[in-house]
Order: C-alpha cells, then sequence, then structure tokens
C-alpha cells in the first residue's frame, strides 16, 4: 500500500545512539542511498507529469492510445468531455513510466537490509511489510496483468508515490546531515493528507481490476482469493495509518487544538 511514514523512524544510523555518532562511511552511504532514491523518484515524477501533459507514451503515435484504453472508457462516462484526454492519457502512464518505477522501487529492497543489519533505528517488520506490499502491486499485479498498464489508477498511483518519495528521501538526506528544512519538514508531514488517500485507493483499484467477477467465484484460483484478501486489507489499512499519520502530524508540527504549526507539545 502507499509508504506508511514510520513516525518514530529516524533515518539516522543505528550507531548514532552511541556518544561517538555514526561512522563517516556508513553516513555517507546512507545519504548517498537517500540521495539516489530521491533522484530516482524525482525521475518517475517528471516523466509522468511530462507524459500527462504531452498526452503520447514515448515513441508512440496519438492514435496508440484509442485501442489500448481499455479501462478509461467506461470512466470517460462519469467525467467532464474536457477531462476525457486527460483520461486517456492516463490509461498509457505506464508506458511511459512503468519500466523506471518499477526499478525505483525495487531499489527499496535495501531498505529491509538497513533494517535487518540496524544500520537505521527503523523496526525490521514495519520496514519490510512497507517494502512488501509495494513490491506486491508493482511485481504481483502489474507486472503480471497487461489489464493494470491501461488503467488510469496507474498515473494517479505513481504521482502519489514519486511525490512523496521524493520529500522523504530528501528529508532524510538533510536529516543525516543535520538539517531540516522548516518548508520540507511541513512537506514530510502534510502531504499524506491527500497523496495517502490517492495512493492507496489507486492501488487498491489496480488489485481490483485482476480479480475475476465476484458472480463466478467457483472460478477463483488461489492467486485470485489472495489479490482478494489483499484488496480487502487495504481499506481498514488506511483509516488506521491514515489516522495515526494525523495524530503524528499534531505531535511533530504541533498543530491541533489550542496549539500553532510548530509549537511542539511541552510533554514528549
Amino acid at each position: 500500500m502507499a509508504k506508511i511514514e514510520e513516525w518514530k523512524e529516524s533515518p539516522k544510523p543505528a550507531a548514532a545512539r552511541g556518544p561517538k555518532g555514526p561512522s563517516p562511511l556508513l553516513k555517507a552511504y546512507l545519504v548517498a542511498y537517500n540521495l539516489v532514491s530521491a533522484a530516482g523518484w524525482a525521475y518517475v515524477l517528471f516523466g509522468a507529469a511530462a507524459h500527462l501533459l504531452d498526452g503520447r507514451a514515448p515513441g508512440t503515435p496519438a492514435g496508440w492510445l484509442a485501442p489500448r484504453f481499455a479501462a478509461g472508457h467506461a470512466l470517460e462516462a462519469y467525467v467532464p468531455a474536457g477531462l476525457a484526454p486527460l483520461l486517456r492519457r492516463a490509461a498509457a502512464t505506464h508506458a511511459a513510466v512503468g519500466a523506471r518505477t518499477a526499478a525505483v522501487q525495487t531499489l527499496a529492497v535495501l531498505e529491509v537490509v538497513h533494517a535487518l543489519l540496524r544500520w537505521v533505528r527503523s523496526p525490521l517488520p514495519t520496514v519490510g511489510m512497507q517494502v512488501f506490499s509495494r513490491l506486491f502491486v508493482v511485481w504481483g499485479v502489474v507486472h503480471f496483468f497487461p489489464v493494470t498498464h491501461t488503467h488510469p489508477a496507474y498515473a494517479s498511483m505513481v504521482l502519489s508515490w514519486a511525490f512523496t518519495e521524493v520529500v522523504r528521501y530528501v528529508f532524510y538526506a538533510c536529516t543525516l546531515l543535520g538539517t531540516e528544512p522548516a518548508a520540507l519538514l511541513w512537506l514530510r508531514y502534510t502531504t499524506f493528507w491527500v497523496l495517502y488517500p490517492t495512493g492507496a485507493s489507486s492501488e487498491a483499484a489496480l488489485i481490483w481490476s485482476t480479480l475475476p467477477p465476484l458472480a463466478d467465484l467457483a472460478s477463483w484460483g488461489p492467486a485470485d482469493y489472495f489479490r482478494g484478501a489483499m484488496f480487502c486489507i487495504w481499506w481498514p489499512s488506511l483509516y488506521v495509518l491514515y489516522t495515526h499519520m494525523i495524530k503524528q502530524r499534531r505531535r511533530v508540527l504541533g498543530v491541533g487544538p489550542g496549539r500553532t504549526l510548530g509549537a511542539k507539545p511541552k510533554s514528549q
């Protein structure tokens, strides 16, 4: 599902707890990892945005969109006529950035390694679940089911992922370097209001598109039931984690009744 921020997590190496702090080599590696990841997601973000504005997948004629836009035709009846071209472009987003999205997301496997080796403070079970949920969508859903390649939800998912991750990785890199720009801190703990629901609902929509008709449950195989179970899990997880993030935003930014932005609670 959409990347859930570890609100108690620190991107600093675990060694930072000690009096001597992290080794320069480990710190340099983690800064480099976060910057490379941020650059990768920026590449995805700008590629997807450019594609949606241009309306053509790389190396394909404009007419290519029409026969491939299967999922979007049903949706066009529910949107203003002026948005129909954008909807068609969204349905071709996988052709534009699908490969780079899969590559950049797969790089996140290293975050499991970092937690396993205790190079960072992130809890291993939580990091593992986060990475698995993303890889499940990328490799277990999108890779094996071409119907997702022309689904408009792929575009909203990628945009949500990419913007979130650019902010997150840049924030982590800055923290490792001993600085937390106020604007970046605000973005990290505010953009989830929109990006988490759009990302999670887009992921769920892609999973749903791969399921056989509910009226024919007898034809479902074990893999279909697994994806169906994952679809059902997505929604309560969205509620639980979204409300948790709201609470953590109040804790970090001090935003709430009787408080102002940046005024953190005195009792921590």
